[in-house]
């Protein structure tokens, strides 16, 4: 029976986008496909013929997943970025960082011209090449030589 399945799967490969398309309809109901990358709706047919076979995540898994998304999730977490709520008056409080920036100790890679960029997110700040920066964009001039959104350069 898995040889089967895994035949099915692996023959998806080789269908059209259109095709990829109905068999998706097919297998979720009435939903139109989210994509027009075929990779990404052979993958997500794939996990729904094996999840037919074999059965979904319990209601018990997907609870514990969620509850680990809101813990320990470095992108979202509210945990590790301190005053991301607005006080009583609306206002935010002095602790905020942008929400864009990964949470402090992460460090943000980027190629340019052939050379690997390492840069250190750090609580206050940045670190590259051994010195301190106050922001991305200090870092993208001195790299580039010209003025770019710190942001923009990294891909945040």
């Amino acid at each position: 029976m898995e040889k089967t399945k895994l035949a099915e799967i692996m023959e998806l490969k080789d269908k059209s986008l259109l095709e990829l398309k109905a068999i998706y309809k097919e297998l979720y109901g009435s939903e139109t496909a989210p994509s027009s990358n075929k990779v990404y709706l052979w993958r997500k047919i794939a996990y729904k013929i094996q999840e037919v076979e074999h059965g979904g995540l319990s209601a018990q898994s997907q609870g514990k997943i969620e509850e680990f998304i809101q813990k320990y999730d470095p992108v979202n977490n509210k945990t590790l970025r301190p005053g991301d709520d607005s006080d009583d008056k609306g206002k935010k409080s002095k602790l905020s960082r942008d929400k864009r920036l990964p949470i402090p100790g992460t460090i943000i890679t980027k190629e340019y011209k052939s050379t690997n960029l390492d840069v250190k997110v750090l609580e206050k700040g940045f670190e590259y090449n051994n010195k301190l920066y106050k922001s991305l964009t200090a870092i993208a001039k001195e790299v580039t030589s010209a003025h770019w959104n710190g942001y923009l350069f990294f891909g945040l």
